[in-house]
């Protein structure tokens, strides 16, 4: 019997790609896990309290196939009723949806439903949260010989990299070759047709910026306000170096007096004592007026305390802000006030009626992620 020298295959090549689309869904599952429980991932004490290399784990629901479930709670069938019956009607219910299986008092009988712990890196934490993160309200500024380096595809040329092969331009090339001999249409790609795009390397202008972390550290400031307050900075810093190349970042402590301190001691060093949170921002305001003029910086201010501020010093506090408000893109003060009592510090500043001031008050460690989006919000919440 003579054997064919070929066959005919037909197969449905969907089912090569499956182990693909399984894991892009596993992929998207992670990201919906990981944006639902964003809020409480940042404030993870395993991240806060090291340097950030760490792996966390997000719960995910497993990923369970649809199928028919008959009987489930071999409970009598709903049968084809008396015939009074309308459309809508619910016939019967599976238990009591409000309890989910696990909850309420005594130990339960329901199965639960399963789920699996996927290990997700910082950077991919990082990635979705600074995804709608930016300094708000960013201008160039005029200090034009400050540039950082660029790569802008500006020119086409015949020969190049095959990952740079420029597809319309190549298309358009056959078309026109076609049509000059007569025979319309895409076909025949020639290596004569094929255009690439290459670079080249520029230098752009790039805007200044400064941001001035100020932090109270004395006696009022307990764990958990001094937590609080560096998870936020914590991750204002991470976001600012991954984000933006050139970022000046000073760290300012206060109780009555204030200082200008190292990255590691202000995320570290504790402090006692009272508060007088003029101070800092005295501090802050001659930083702008010896260092960072607002001609050529963009000034971003960031102060977090529990509130708990000398009375006396409080007329003078709102005295500067007003000051350094009208220097700077905005100026950001979150109050930790984890029993929501009165502030006096909150109090004075409800007086200060500038768009480019705002404030926050955070109760809890998931309002870390509040803070981040209220002073971070990207550009359509410009102020002028």
């Amino acid at each position: 019997m003579t054997r064919p020298n070929f066959i005919l295959s037909r197969e449905d090549w969907s089912l090569h790609r499956k182990g693909y689309q399984d894991q892009q869904r596993h992929q998207e599952k992670v990201k919906e896990a990981i944006k639902k429980n964003l809020a409480d991932l940042i404030t993870e004490e395993s991240l806060i309290m090291t340097d950030g290399r760490q792996i966390i784990k997000v719960p995910i629901r497993s990923l369970d196939e649809y199928r028919f479930r008959f009987n489930y709670n071999k409970q009598p069938h709903g049968g084809q009723g008396d015939g009074s019956s309308k459309p809508g009607d619910v016939l019967g219910r599976d238990g009591d949806p409000k309890q989910a299986p696990g909850q309420g008092e005594g130990a339960g009988d329901q199965p639960g439903v399963d789920y699996f712990e996927a290990e997700v890196s910082v950077e991919e934490l990082e990635n979705i949260l600074f995804e709608n993160l930016e300094l708000p309200n960013l201008k160039q500024k005029t200090q034009d010989d400050i540039t950082v380096p660029d790569v802008r595809f500006t020119d086409i040329r015949k020969k190049g990299l095959t990952g740079n092969i420029d597809k319309k331009r190549t298309i358009m090339e056959t078309l026109k070759r076609n049509a000059l001999a007569g025979q319309p249409g895409i076909h025949g790609i020639k290596p004569d047709d094929l255009r690439y795009k290459t670079w080249e390397e520029v230098r752009i202008p790039r805007s200044n910026a400064v941001v001035l972390a100020m932090m109270d550290t004395s006696g009022s400031m307990g764990s958990f306000e001094k937590y609080i307050a560096r998870s936020f900075f914590f991750w204002m810093v991470r976001f600012l170096r991954t984000k933006y190349e050139h970022v000046d970042i000073q760290f300012i402590a206060h109780h009555t007096e204030a200082k200008i301190v190292t990255e590691e001691e202000f995320f570290t060093k504790g402090e006692s004592g009272g508060t007088i949170c003029s101070s800092a921002y005295q501090l802050a305001l001659d930083l702008v007026h010896q260092r960072y003029h607002p001609d050529r910086y963009n000034v971003y201010p960031f102060h977090f305390s529990d509130g708990d501020n000398l009375t006396s010093d409080n007329e003078k506090c709102v005295r500067i802000i007003r000051e350094l408000t009208s220097l700077c893109n905005i100026f950001g003060y979150g109050e930790v006030n984890q029993y929501n009592r009165s502030s006096t510090l909150m109090n004075a500043f409800k007086y200060i009626q500038d768009p480019k001031f705002k404030t926050i008050l955070i109760r809890e460690k998931s309002e870390v992620y509040k803070a981040l989006t209220t002073f971070f919000a990207r550009s359509e919440q410009l102020v002028s």
